[in-house]
């Protein structure tokens, strides 16, 4: 860089700072708004007011892996479906992508940022440059994000007050579209919960008030028939059976009615301290099975999310199945992924046996359980069901180790 450059480069950084200050005063406004269309339609207003030389934004939200136009100042962009070539190669590189004919000078270059011919520009035209600034995110449900396409008609010379500002305005609205997606999950996780506490109300008003009196005549019946009877006598067996088996109806009855006081009596979702809900969780757990090793590193959860008081129940659920369906030692590891903003997932992943083939999609179905379980299948069905209701999500994989790897995804503050 030669020593009559040094001004012209003080002088871009110089507004580059002052026009990110900016930014970041108009991010506190949309973090306030409700939807995704209020904050592409504010971010097209803003652009131009922000980026020197007055470009023609276009913003596009990326879904589950998938781009589409959330508004556009270009006519032609806001009316078609196609998504700009520009933003698909800014998106799938995670890359700033910039694109100026050899008219334009390029004063500002970095190696973060990817430079495209206009050769292969679908949509370049003579004279024009367009930036493309992505910011993606991904979690269990795909890719979520934004992608920022900014568009002179003519521009001399490309600076870092060009393509900065770009940048940095496309993370705050794409941090602002994450969010608002994850209050409507949210919200969608509460209304399921309340369809799935009524449905089970009612059948546990159908257990408890029809089953459960011809349960009681049957077991009354049979208890009585065993102790009259000998039991060499052919019958015996049979009505041993048939008592057992009324027994255990009975104690699913009794375990649905429990699972219902629960659902009623859960507190309302607040902010939880991560790494003091496990740290206490793992403690309690390790005194209960001595064949259970957990390895547990608690600065890994320094943060707080969004819970309620049954999330220890959950956690405790699933690491002690851990020993309870395994025989033998086994190992448990505890670890932390933040693949979004607003969320971290608590990986609970061990080396015992592994869920059976075919149950990792209805394993958190109520009533669903492993072949060789002895357990109602309640235990996960309830924890999905808690998890989702504090607006976060529950899956399993393999686990690395050999076993089975819980995800379980919160939000947090």
């Amino acid at each position: 860089m030669s020593k009559d450059q040094l001004p012209h480069e003080g002088g871009a950084q110089e507004r580059t700072v002052k026009t990110a200050g900016r930014i970041v005063k108009y991010s506190r406004e949309i973090y306030h708004l409700e939807s995704v269309e209020e904050v592409a339609n504010l971010t097209l207003e803003a652009t131009p007011q922000f980026i020197d030389g007055h470009p023609t934004p276009t913003v596009y939200e990326i879904r589950e892996g998938n781009l589409r136009t959330l508004g556009s100042m270009d006519f032609d962009r806001r009316e078609g479906e196609t998504v700009d070539s520009l933003a698909k190669t800014a998106y799938q590189s995670d890359a700033v992508t910039v694109c100026a004919g050899p008219e334009t000078d390029l004063a500002y270059t970095d190696e973060e940022i990817r430079l495209v011919e206009p050769a292969d520009y679908e949509e370049y035209t003579e004279g024009s440059v367009t930036i493309a600034a992505p910011t993606v995110y991904s979690d269990e449900l795909g890719d979520t994000g934004a992608v920022l396409l900014v568009q002179w008609a003519t521009l001399p010379t490309v600076e870092m007050y060009h393509v900065r500002p770009v940048d940095y305005l496309a993370e705050h609205v794409a941090t602002a579209i994450v969010n608002i997606r994850s209050r409507e999950r949210l919200e969608r996780a509460r209304n399921d919960l309340a369809r799935r506490k009524e449905m089970l109300e009612v059948y546990d008003k159908l257990l408890r008030h029809d089953l459960g009196n011809d349960l009681q005549v049957i077991n009354g019946f049979s208890d009585a028939a065993l102790g009259v009877m000998d039991e060499d006598n052919q019958a015996y067996e049979h009505i041993e059976k048939v008592n057992r088996t009324g027994e255990d109806a009975a104690d699913l009855i009794q375990t649905v009615g429990e699972t219902i006081k629960t659902l009623q009596e859960a507190d309302e979702t607040e902010l939880k301290q991560l790494q003091s809900v496990l740290t206490g969780v793992v403690e309690n757990v390790e005194t209960k099975f001595d064949r259970l090793t957990i390895n547990y590193r608690p600065e890994a959860f320094d943060t707080e999310v969004y819970a309620g008081d049954l999330i220890e129940s959950v956690f405790a659920n699933i690491i002690s199945n851990a020993a309870v369906h395994n025989e033998g030692e086994v190992t448990v590891w505890l670890s932390s992924a933040a693949d979004a903003p607003d969320s971290l997932t608590v990986i609970i992943a061990d080396d015992g046996a592994g869920i059976d083939e075919g149950m990792q999609e209805e394993l958190f179905e109520m009533g669903k359980k492993g072949v060789d379980s002895d357990g109602t299948g309640l235990g996960l069905g309830l924890a999905r069901t808690l998890v989702e209701s504090y607006g976060g999500s529950i899956s399993v994989t393999e686990s690395e180790h050999g076993g089975a790897a819980f995800n379980i995804t919160l939000r947090r503050a």
